[in-house]
């Protein structure tokens, strides 16, 4: 393996073997596309840290514009932004346990931090830490709107737990989540356009009723990649949590093909057990595989088979690899990628021109 002092300027090909990899300029180029969609609209941006969990990708997306601040889903990915100096922070996500508490209250402490909750008993046991401590915790109330996960329903038992949230001490009631996601992968873009827009305005509504009640909801939250032009143009709606977009993986290419894809894993050809036939040094240990197994770059479209072990990949069509040769795989779901390595490679022109570290990786709790 090059040492790390050597790796800047390297070829790519002389890197050890699985590495994670982005494209420099490809990368810029989908940060630049986000961000210019929401210019001069009163909807804003808010990154998901879960598809990269790199600071220094966070940076550059806030860097890029129209950022209002980062999202993360855990609160360990919060403190690992907090440690690198980035302030207006939401965990899209309940934080919930004993342990937990003084960790949210001290990262409450040192940047302006928000929280989901959809019950009471969640506001009280933070809204009982952070106040002991002096601390403010913002909280948005998520509304499901159909995805079947974590969120109360919307209209009047969301009002009735904004209310709660709203008089508990050391809270502040910033507004709603809410989550799309179970309709993110509709291939059709039509469908998918006009099934968010049925969905999202139960949030719509839901803020509506809160306000009428005297409440003020500050914050509307929710969003993806694929449903960034549809959220992010809604009335009412005020950020939106698009991740996938920075690194982009072939399942979210298909969905959105104005964004490049970015991301990859080198590997490398350690075997050549028949003709046709070649097995790389990574599987599902080093892939995230949900959507799918990895496709080769640039044979993406190619007629190649693939499929994943613990530690290998198979594929079977490649009739003129060599052994030793590298073959850079673009992940199906970049988000679970990402969290198995450590450092990120950024290379341009084939050669590495940043190595980042992935601070988030791990941060499961």
């Amino acid at each position: 393996m090059i040492p790390m002092p050597t790796m800047i300027g390297a070829p790519i090909e002389d890197l050890d073997t699985p590495v994670l990899l982005v494209d420099g300029p490809a990368m810029e180029r989908n940060l630049r596309r986000m961000a210019g969609f929401f210019g001069g609209r009163r909807c804003q941006l808010r990154p998901h840290f879960k598809n990269h969990k790199c600071t220094q990708l966070a940076r550059r997306q806030l860097q890029a514009g129209s950022a209002v601040g980062i999202t993360c889903a855990k609160l360990g990915e919060a403190e690992a932004l907090a440690e690198a100096g980035i302030y207006d922070v939401l965990i899209a996500n309940q934080v919930v346990g004993a342990p937990k508490l003084p960790r949210l209250v001290n990262v409450a402490r040192r940047i302006d931090l928000r929280v989901a909750v959809d019950h009471v008993d969640q506001a009280r046991a933070i809204a009982q830490a952070s106040a002991k401590e002096g601390v403010t915790v913002g909280v948005l109330v998520e509304i499901d709107i159909g995805m079947g996960r974590c969120g109360v329903m919307p209209g009047r038992p969301a009002l009735e737990l904004a209310r709660q949230v709203a008089a508990l001490p050391g809270l502040r009631f910033d507004g709603l989540q809410a989550y799309e996601g179970h309709l993110v992968s509709i291939p059709d873009r039509q469908e998918r356009r006009r099934r968010t827009l049925e969905c999202v305005q139960l949030a719509v509504e839901t803020r509506r009723l809160i306000e009428d009640d005297g409440l003020a909801v500050g914050v509307l939250s929710g969003g993806s990649t694929a449903t960034y032009d549809v959220t992010g143009a809604i009335e009412g709606v005020d950020e939106v949590q698009a991740g996938t977009y920075a690194t982009m993986d072939w399942m979210y290419r298909r969905l959105t093909p104005e964004f490049e894809l970015a991301l990859g894993v080198l590997a490398r050809v350690i075997s050549r057990p028949k003709p046709g036939v070649a097995i790389l040094d990574v599987g599902f240990k080093g892939l995230g595989h949900e959507f799918g197994p990895p496709k080769p770059r640039p044979h993406v479209g190619a007629d190649l088979e693939s499929s994943l072990n613990e530690e290998h990949c198979i594929i079977k069509g490649a009739l003129d690899w060599r052994l030793g040769q590298t073959v850079e795989l673009i992940p199906s779901h970049a988000c679970t990628t990402c969290n198995l390595y450590r450092q990120l490679h950024v290379h341009q022109d084939g050669r590495v021109v940043e190595v980042w570290p992935i601070e988030g990786a791990g941060r499961l709790a």
